[in-house]
């Protein structure tokens, strides 16, 4: 099994994208887990030949049996995210594709408005959507020095995002001594 991520922020070190790659660290043995990180090169739709990054993020997401978005708070969608989704819909790129959704806030209704507006388009564009709406205080540290999320309680609600996605066991890292 192989699962593409996509976090959708241009920003390299921001939470979503960091909630994203730490997220990846959590998936069963033996899934594959491969970040797109093209958003900022995804043109406006338009017919006609596909561009380059457009056809480089529908041949991942069609060489993948699942997609994990995570989503910024906003109640409107990043317009980079929705060219994507446009391009993927256009394309029947999402069409009966599992896809994972998390949306992270540090209020209670942030992600809920983000949450609401993806799954609408992604819904629109055939995927089978699952997801979470995650409440967060950026105030409180939650990402280690490795990346790996250290709070038990945000990593248990991305671990029951992961196994609607993936349906294996979830499992603890065995410590070797």
């Amino acid at each position: 099994m192989k699962i593409i991520g996509i976090a959708a922020s241009l920003h390299a070190g921001s939470f979503i994208t960091r909630l994203l790659d730490a997220a990846g660290g959590e998936l069963p043995d033996g899934v594959g887990f491969e970040v797109w990180r093209g958003l900022e090169e995804i043109p406006p739709y338009r017919s006609g030949p596909v561009p380059a990054a457009a056809r480089e993020l529908l041949t991942l997401v069609a060489g993948g049996d699942g997609v994990l978005l995570t989503a910024p708070e906003h109640s409107l969608l990043p317009l980079e995210l929705t060219y994507t989704l446009d391009w993927m819909s256009a394309r029947d790129g999402l069409s009966g594709k599992h896809v994972a959704v998390m949306s992270a806030s540090a209020r209670a209704c942030g992600a809920m408005w983000a949450q609401a507006e993806l799954y609408k388009q992604l819904l629109g564009a055939g995927a089978v959507v699952s997801g979470a709406e995650l409440v967060i205080s950026p105030a409180w540290p939650l990402f280690g020095d490795d990346g790996q999320l250290i709070v038990p309680d945000l990593r248990d609600q991305v671990r029951a995002v992961i196994r609607r996605l993936c349906p294996s066991d979830v499992m603890e890292p065995v410590l070797s001594l």
